[in-house]
């Protein structure tokens, strides 16, 4: 089997386990995902606010947040992930059910699973998000956890009004990569 093909299955295997580990369509109903959708907010929410008790008052402050799960594999030189998640609008209360996806080029070996608080600092920064939701970047990390054993850090960037925190839920992964991300209205739950 030559190399390219076998990046090929490597690739085509990591797509269908990232696809495996987010919120499913499967045979739950739109108001299941939504409430599991809630509930993931809630739960990252909850850890957000132990690793880092300051970001509660920001939120409350803030025009909205998001809150994204996702799952990761980087194999090699292609990374791939996909995820669920929530904006809420505090001003008008409005939720947006959203997902994800991304590809990456670089160095990188492992899978990652990890959730991402987005809080928007003004009115055209969610709007920007929920309306066009394209964000692009680097990432050079290294994460290695397994359920209540090894490290999880909590990161934080702040760019165009929007301040976004990253933890790592589980996974074993060393990469630096440049991602494209895309986030994008879920059609089913809006």
């Amino acid at each position: 089997m030559t190399i390219s093909i076998r990046y090929a299955m490597w690739a085509l295997t990591a797509l269908l386990l990232v696809q495996c580990t987010t919120t499913g369509r499967g045979s739950d109903s739109p108001e299941q995902r939504r409430q599991a959708i809630l509930d993931m907010r809630a739960d990252v929410l909850d850890q957000l606010f132990r690793v880092k008790p300051d970001v509660r008052p920001q939120i409350g402050e803030a025009v909205g947040y998001a809150v994204f799960s996702n799952a990761n594999v980087n194999i090699v030189l292609a990374s791939f992930g996909s995820g669920i998640g929530v904006v809420r609008d505090n001003r008008s209360g409005q939720e947006t059910y959203m997902r994800m996806g991304e590809v990456g080029v670089g160095l990188g070996a492992g899978i990652k699973d990890f959730r991402a608080v987005f809080i928007f600092h003004d009115q055209d920064s969610l709007d920007d998000f929920v309306t066009n939701g394209w964000m692009f970047g680097g990432q050079a990390d290294a994460a290695a956890k397994a359920n209540d054993l090894g490290a999880a850090v909590a990161g934080e960037a702040v760019l165009d009004n929007v301040t976004v925190y990253q933890l790592t839920q589980s996974g074993l992964a060393l990469q630096a990569t440049v991602k494209g991300t895309r986030y994008w209205k879920d059609p089913d739950l809006n």
